[in-house]
């Protein structure tokens, strides 16, 4: 089902990602007093009153500033701009009309699109603060203070009544969330806009140039999908946790929890991974993530490719499941191979193994190496079974879950990887003994 898209504009510091935040239910956008903090689009799933939207945050436009992104942002929230069905014109209550208000209604109504005007930072709701907005020619303007709440319910209101009518048998169709995460500079943005064939997200050589986590929907193979362009993660002793970075490495970190699937990106012009890549390659194990390790800029000089394969076998032992690609984002070269292999993954998180077939592989590995014992004790393996997907999870019945060391767990998950492809994917084996809860 098509979702009416919302963007949120105005100048910086008028309390647009905070009214995304409020809108949204939790924290996504950066907030903070320093002007230009969020740089790219935010996309976020909303709804109010069975009203399903994406909501999409925006730089602050100011036309007189002096940021070295500001063409950027500008560029952007033009692009959020053409592409949304209605757009929320947020000002600053306190301060009234400025010359940059007055800037950004003349491209808003060079739009036409529909335009809900609000007055924010309304504290005391003082409704005639609101009149002089009126000569920006925009329509009757909403009184709103989001760090209150007060004239939430009025503004989202007026933005619903700008949706086209929904059909009732209408139904949203599952979107699959591809994180992109990496350290800083290795081109995550570059890839994201080759697999869409657009500039969507701002891309500099600066590093940090993503702060946020954006997430822009796309098809592939008739199929819905949402990549998620996340903020380098830096190491976490160098980032103060209170700074917008730090916000940052959370938000990233949140994305690949809330993710299908994760591309890990590395940088090929390197003669080995850095232990930030080790560590972020870790998060996305641990967190029971499918992946694609993506191996950009392979073509800035020439390498040994087995060696390089040599290397990451070597240091990612710890996920010897992944799967990987080299690309050029800056040639585009293999760059259309990048979403099979992600669509690879995700598809062997999914599967789902019979019971028959399970204790089928089981006998056979047992027959092969028998389970351990301990003070003359010896396992007795009673039966498997498949419990969940997305990692596959499977719960192992023995008569004393703790004769079961790590070594046999992972032998036995090798046996199974040797039948059943789940390559690109972690998969979980819990172990429990008779009488043991849950």
């Amino acid at each position: 089902m098509y979702r009416p898209i919302v963007a949120v504009v105005g100048r910086p510091n008028v309390g647009k990602s905070t009214f995304f935040n409020k809108i949204c239910g939790k924290r996504i956008s950066i907030v903070d007093d320093t002007p230009g903090v969020t740089r790219d689009r935010i996309y976020a799933d909303a709804n109010w009153c069975g009203h399903d939207f994406m909501l999409v945050d925006t730089g602050g436009l100011d036309p007189k500033s002096e940021d070295v992104f500001q063409n950027d942002i500008q560029r952007q929230a033009q692009i959020a701009i053409e592409e949304s069905d209605v757009i929320v014109f947020l000002v600053d209550g306190r301060v009234g009309v400025t010359n940059s208000d007055e800037e950004v209604a003349s491209i808003l109504k060079r739009s036409k699109r529909p335009v809900v005007l609000v007055v924010n930072k309304l504290d005391r709701f003082e409704v005639e603060n609101t009149y002089e907005f009126y000569s920006l020619g925009l329509g009757d303007p909403l009184p709103l203070s989001v760090l209150q709440s007060k004239g939430l319910g009025d503004v989202l209101d007026a933005i619903v009544a700008h949706f086209p009518k929904r059909s009732e048998n209408q139904e949203t169709e599952k979107i699959t969330k591809v994180a992109i995460v990496g350290r800083p500079n290795v081109g995550k943005s570059s890839i994201v806009n080759r697999l869409l064939g657009q500039e969507r997200v701002v891309v500099s050589n600066i590093e940090g140039t993503t702060r946020d986590s954006i997430l822009v929907p796309f098809k592939y193979n008739k199929k819905e999908y949402a990549l998620v362009d996340t903020a380098g993660l830096r190491r976490q002793r160098g980032v103060e946790k209170v700074s917008i970075e730090g916000y940052s490495v959370l938000r990233t970190m949140s994305a690949i929890e809330e993710a299908d699937v994760v591309m890990i990106v590395v940088d090929g012009s390197n003669e080995k991974l850095t232990e930030q890549d080790v560590r972020i390659a870790g998060y996305v194990h641990e967190a029971g993530k499918p992946s694609v390790v993506v191996i950009n800029k392979w073509d800035i000089k020439a390498k040994d490719k087995d060696n390089f394969d040599a290397m990451l076998k070597r240091d990612l032992a710890f996920m010897d499941y992944y799967k990987s690609i080299y690309v050029s984002a800056l040639k585009g070269s293999s760059i259309g191979q990048i979403m099979e292999k992600v669509e690879e993954s995700y598809q062997n998180s999914c599967k789902r193994i019979t019971t028959g077939l399970l204790n089928d592989i089981l006998h056979d590995a047992i027959l092969n190496y028998e389970p351990p014992a301990h003070s003359g004790r010896r396992v007795k393996i009673q039966y498997i079974t498949e419990a969940s997907t997305n990692p596959p999870t499977f719960v192992l019945f023995v008569n004393d879950a703790k004769l079961i060391n790590f070594s046999y767990s992972r032998y036995l998950e090798n046996r199974f990887r040797e039948r059943v492809d789940f390559s690109g994917t972690p998969i979980k084996i819990i172990v429990r003994g008779k009488g043991d809860k849950g």
